[in-house]
């Protein structure tokens, strides 16, 4: 994914303000229209440029196109967009890279490879975003289109390279602050909003039979089983780094005890009229150990606080409808005992 971002580069401007993205219907219906054919045949992670300009403080998506599957390995990537931006620009269509969308499977996108690829991308092209499709939610009737930009300290800290504790602690970063929302807004010319108002004409009206569909369970129940995976990571991640803390306590106290034995035996030696013992790099006795990078269990707990987020909005409207159903389905047993 970094080599898609380093496919276009530009000089380094001062960081764009994005106050939203606005995406025209036929560059949604294309991202759609991937995301699902993968999921539906390959079951793999949809990707693809996004193209469009910056007006103002607005980002236009106006056209975008799929990456090349990664088992072609006779395509290069980077001569693969070059070669799609100029055949776009002879027929008159926005070539300018502003960002790449992929698809998700029940909010769960945030992961390595993503911070990676987007930080590269933001890099080389500052304005550019990540676009996330959630395919299971909108098949299920909840269009779910989020994008997303790193924050300038989620930025600094993949360039410094340092994962550690203090590091992370010295620029103030956690999993709140890791990425930042930016609003998305669809927007269709009026030619297709016509279409779309003679369309929903010729749809037959609803009954109201659906109005209390429980479409949301199965959704709420997929992203609680995730969210139990994920706290048995992060359960494995806080594991790891006690263990870390342990093995540096012990280490510390056998320093200590090392120093004071040193210390008593150059004492004994110097009462002796001895020379005292010759100092030694106590750091080549006792090597440090490695601290385990900290950035995996914060893009977990930010996994987590995404589903709990999504569980939270779905939750009070699935609980509304079943306390609905219920009394309906209590009337209706009512009235048939009788």
């Amino acid at each position: 994914m970094a080599s898609r971002a380093a496919a276009v580069r530009r000089p380094p401007e001062s960081e764009p303000t994005i106050a939203y993205v606005q995406a025209d219907g036929l560059a949604v219906m294309k991202i759609v229209k991937h995301c699902h054919e993968e999921s539906t045949t390959n079951m793999d992670i949809a990707q693809g440029a996004l193209l469009g300009l910056v007006v103002e403080n607005r980002l236009e998506i106006t056209n975008c196109f799929p990456f090349p599957k990664q088992t072609d390995e006779t395509m290069d990537e980077e001569e693969y967009q070059l070669a799609m931006m100029r055949r776009l620009r002879r027929v008159n269509v926005d070539h300018f890279h502003v960002g790449w969308y992929q698809s998700a499977d029940v909010g769960n996108f945030l992961s390595l490879p993503l911070l990676e690829s987007q930080f590269h991308y933001q890099t080389s092209i500052e304005e550019s975003v990540v676009v996330i499709y959630d395919t299971q939610k909108s098949s299920r009737g909840f269009l779910t289109l989020k994008a997303y930009r790193l924050t300038p300290q989620a930025i600094e800290m993949y360039k410094e390279g340092e994962f550690t504790p203090e590091a992370i602690l010295k620029l103030k970063v956690g999993f709140e602050n890791l990425f930042t929302e930016v609003p998305f807004y669809i927007k269709n010319s009026p030619m297709t909003n016509i279409m779309m108002s003679e369309l929903a004409e010729m749809v037959p009206e609803e009954e109201g039979s659906k109005f209390l569909d429980l479409g949301t369970a199965t959704v709420l129940e997929n992203q609680l089983r995730c969210l139990m995976d994920r706290v048995d990571e992060l359960n494995q991640e806080a594991i790891k780094f006690n263990r870390f803390q342990q093995l540096v306590s012990r280490q510390q106290q056998d320093k200590h005890r090392y120093l004071q034995k040193r210390a008593q035996e150059n004492a004994a030696r110097v009462a002796k009229d001895e020379l005292p013992l010759p100092e030694e790099d106590i750091n080549k006795l006792f090597r440090p150990h490695p601290v385990p990078p900290r950035l995996n269990p914060m893009i977990i707990a930010g996994q987590i606080n995404t589903y709990s987020q999504a569980i939270s909005q779905f939750c009070s409207q699935s609980l509304a409808k079943l306390y609905i159903t219920q009394a309906l389905q209590s009337a209706k047993e009512s009235s048939s005992n009788k």
